[in-house]
């Protein structure tokens, strides 16, 4: 389930300014689906930020009530 591979593909296609070129170039119903993308990769960001806070702090609050750091 994590690729790595895929995220940095997609990183690559972002970072290079292919993505704005494709946009850019791109008839209406392509645009559209750009920024359907975009919108969902956002979305997803924040609710990775989320987990990863929560999981973060979770372990950080195990650790404060036991005196134990949690090994990962």
């Amino acid at each position: 389930m994590l690729d790595a591979e895929y995220l940095k593909k997609l990183e690559d296609y972002i970072r290079s300014g292919d993505l704005a070129f494709d946009f850019e170039n791109g008839d209406e119903e392509r645009r559209g689906r750009i920024l359907d993308f975009l919108e969902r990769i956002m979305d997803l960001a924040e609710l990775a930020d989320q987990t990863a806070t929560r999981l973060i702090f979770k372990d950080g609050y195990l650790e404060m009530l036991s005196g134990v750091s949690a090994q990962k």
